[in-house]
């Protein structure tokens, strides 16, 4: 990933910007990694198999890979959302950029596996199990076409692609806030409304993006 051009910002919005954007990015993937580490604990030790948990038993490597993966692209990803980090230190923003890569492919693949091969349970649904598949086949493309685009030295299109990346894979976060309070007011879904409430996280965090996307190019064209 590529520094931003420098733009002339008032003091005090910079600096509340440097960390702001990251604190809210990363407060939003605190519920999903929080509920990773807790699901790597109970592989590591020996859980009592369930139908929910016996896919992750029996094949417990790509979620282990995918839960990891996912935990420094969030966190990792947040930071490179700071103004004043990328500018201050353009050379952490890049190898930054390119482990990110790595583990945005690797969260975004070891979803595909498990969504392909882990057998469906009774809580999820086929809708479910293809919103799984298309996301997950975005997020691979939109870090393809960002490390592309960098590679053309095509800065803007870079960023592009990597914030429509990272709000798919910050889906989880969105997820967390919806299901939460829906649980709370409604009770448990059944699994094709669990299935659109998931989707529409997705869904929001790319409307939220490209919504970022173009004020950033209309400012640019002012």
């Amino acid at each position: 990933m590529t520094t931003y051009a420098t733009t002339t910002r008032p003091k005090g919005a910079s600096s509340a910007a440097d960390w702001l954007i990251p604190a809210g990015l990363i407060a939003l993937a605190l519920i999903p990694i929080l509920a990773g580490s807790v699901r790597l604990t109970t592989l590591a030790t020996h859980p009592v198999v369930t139908p929910q948990n016996i896919r992750f038993v029996a094949s417990p490597i790509p979620v282990v890979v995918h839960i990891i993966s996912a935990t420094i692209y969030s966190l990792l990803g947040a930071l490179q959302f700071s103004p004043g980090l990328r500018r201050r230190y353009p050379a952490w923003h890049r190898a930054a950029g390119r482990v990110l890569v790595a583990a945005g492919l690797g969260a975004a693949f070891a979803g595909l596996w498990m969504a392909e091969f882990y057998a469906i349970v009774p809580a999820d649904s086929a809708l479910l199990h293809a919103f799984r598949l298309f996301f997950g086949l975005a997020m691979v493309v939109s870090i393809i076409l960002g490390l592309t685009a960098i590679q053309r030295r095509n800065i803007s299109q870079h960023q592009d692609w990597m914030r429509r990346a990272y709000a798919i894979g910050l889906g989880a976060g969105t997820q967390a806030l919806i299901q939460i309070p829906s649980t709370i007011i409604w009770g448990k879904s059944d699994p094709n409304t669990l299935a659109l409430l998931m989707g529409g996280a997705w869904v929001i965090n790319l409307v939220i993006a490209e919504w970022l996307i173009r004020r950033r190019r209309w400012d640019r064209s002012r």
